[in-house]
């Protein structure tokens, strides 16, 4: 694959404001409950998911949201 073909995996904004909220204070919570909770053995993992809610929060930009059709807010091209 090279950069010809990068134009296909652009990464188009498909998370409305209301999802992009959400997904930040769900994601801050489940962070906040893996450093606490450390020593647990699954806090880790939802720690991590935490931060992949606020990542795509930040972004955007959401690859499931993608890869199975769903765009909750920003404008289709």
């Amino acid at each position: 694959m090279g950069l010809s073909n990068f134009k296909e995996y652009e990464m188009k904004c498909n998370i409305g404001t209301g999802d992009r909220i959400l997904r930040i204070i769900v994601g801050l919570a489940f962070f906040l409950y893996g450093l606490v909770t450390a020593p647990a053995g699954g806090s880790f993992i939802i720690g991590l998911i935490g931060v992949v809610l606020v990542v795509t929060a930040l972004i955007s930009f959401c690859p499931l949201y993608t890869a199975i059709g769903i765009n909750t807010g920003c404008k289709k091209d």
